[in-house]
């Protein structure tokens, strides 16, 4: 008799099954994943640096549009990132 688990993870499988890829795809996933992870930790270093000036000068402010433009920006990136991971997914 099976699990509850293994009967839901054997009607996932029927539903969305597994893709394989490529090893030409794996490594430009890898790559891609490296060039965001590189652009994501730039932006928030920056903007780390910005948010802790208007801490040290007390604009308040300025303290909250730079925190929000920190979440708007990283949330950007990533959004980026899973598109262009997905189009190499997909172009196989």
């Amino acid at each position: 008799m099976k699990s509850a688990y293994e009967l839901a993870m054997e009607r996932l499988g029927e539903s969305s099954p597994t893709v394989s890829l490529t090893t030409e795809q794996k490594a430009e996933l890898a790559s891609i994943n490296a060039n965001f992870t590189a652009k994501i930790a730039e932006k928030e270093l920056f903007l780390d640096g910005l948010i802790t000036k208007a801490k040290e000068t007390g604009n308040y402010g300025e303290l909250a549009q730079l925190e929000e433009q920190k979440v708007r920006e990283l949330s950007r990136l990533r959004e980026e990132l899973e598109e262009k991971k997905d189009k190499v997914r997909n172009a196989g």
